[in-house]
């Protein structure tokens, strides 16, 4: 699979209003010490669980992504949508790392605050 996408698609669309569903696929702690705005949480080995509560439209927008271009968690989870019926899933490879260095803010859990 290689439906990616880039850190300026991802704040175009987020400016725009583009519906577009984020998931970082890191554990909570990674999560809450800052993700891409209006992101939600649901870690790779989770994804079989909680996808159907938490992204119940197969035919949204769906971007993936996780801590860096050399971590693995995004495209497991994207495998993971992809194989359960998921049909506009896309990583963004490069991650918060690749977000940051981009020059755009990260979001504190619960509080919106940019970090």
């Amino acid at each position: 699979m290689n439906n990616t996408i880039k850190s300026e698609q991802i704040k175009q669309n987020l400016d725009q209003g583009i519906p577009m569903t984020l998931v970082e696929a890191l554990p909570e702690r990674y999560f809450a010490a800052g993700h891409l705005p209006g992101a939600l949480n649901i870690p790779h080995d989770e994804i079989r669980a909680r996808a159907a509560e938490q992204l119940p439209d197969n035919e949204a927008l769906i971007v993936v992504y996780c801590a860096s271009s050399s971590c693995q968690n995004s495209k497991m989870a994207a495998k993971i949508l992809a194989q359960m019926g998921y049909v506009n899933v896309r990583e963004f490879v490069d991650g918060k790392q690749g977000w940051e260095e981009a020059g755009y803010p990260l979001e504190l859990a619960n509080t919106g605050a940019e970090v």
